[in-house]
């Protein structure tokens, strides 16, 4: 684990990239070359149904800036100070969407706080308290055009050796999410997690359950299930360094009849 908090971002990110990462229903490539000037060009194309969507980045690195550029482009330029990391993001046609953002990682604090580049701009700020084990953190934005508050929630992270468990409140306290990630065998990469999130609009609960295990240092399998009878797996196998080939499907077993959704995935890295 790492010295301090994180970002609120990191709070549930473990069980988050258990049970969600890598699944998908569509046919996605991509391939990252790189030059001998330190430029790297990242292709993607993603088949979704009958639709068909593609961008491009180029990354340029210079000692501690690094640059994105691509359709929706964004810009980090890191540590301008120990801890601090600028970023900045435009997607392009959307004139209204660039912004500025700033992040400050400490041992006891993460703090992340962003600007849209408009008149009446929407302002984000996100904080983390406390240590590598426990934290308490919020995520805010208010929107100064109409005054109001577009999101507030709150989280609580506690993390161990082998354990992190984490409780949310978000949708302006609507949704309360749990989520656990459990280590069972570093040596196979194994482990279990799960989310359970309740809704007090709808008293509607979701429960998901999911684990995943190393074949070989090469080869990774993941499945889940929620209560809502949708059952996934995938395997993954990396036939070069950072170079993944990924097969997912899922099934809806209060659905038989339905047709499976198949997801292939396949990423290229020198």
């Amino acid at each position: 684990m790492g010295k301090g908090p994180g970002l609120y971002t990191d709070i549930g990110k473990k069980a988050r990239d258990l049970l969600y990462k890598d699944y998908q229903s569509d046919h996605k490539f991509t391939i990252t070359t790189f030059s001998p000037t330190a430029v790297a060009i990242t292709s993607s194309a993603t088949k979704k149904g009958d639709l068909f969507l593609a961008d491009v980045n180029t990354q340029l690195k210079n000692k501690n800036i690094t640059t994105d550029i691509k359709v929706d482009t964004n810009s980090e330029f890191d540590e301008p100070a120990p801890g601090l990391k600028t970023i900045f993001s435009f997607k392009v046609p959307d004139q209204r969407s660039g912004k500025v953002e700033l992040q400050y990682l400490h041992d006891y604090a993460g703090i992340s706080t962003s600007i849209g580049l408009t008149a009446n701009p929407i302002v984000n700020f996100s904080g983390v308290v406390g240590t590598n084990v426990v934290s308490l953190g919020t995520d805010v934005s208010f929107d100064t055009k109409t005054g109001n508050f577009t999101k507030y929630n709150a989280g609580l992270s506690f993390s161990n050796a082998d354990l992190i468990a984490s409780l949310t409140l978000n949708d302006k306290g609507d949704t309360l999410n749990a989520s656990y990630y459990h280590t069972v065998s570093p040596l196979t990469n194994t482990a279990v997690g799960g989310e359970v999130t309740h809704s007090f609009s709808t008293n509607q609960n979701t429960i998901t359950v999911g684990t995943q295990h190393s074949l070989d240092p090469l080869t990774t399998l993941k499945a889940r299930v929620n209560n809502f009878g949708k059952a996934s797996a995938l395997i993954q196998h990396a036939w070069r360094p950072k170079s993944l080939f990924t097969i997912s499907g899922e099934v809806d077993t209060k659905s038989i009849d339905k047709s499976p959704k198949f997801g292939l995935a396949l990423a290229l890295k020198p």
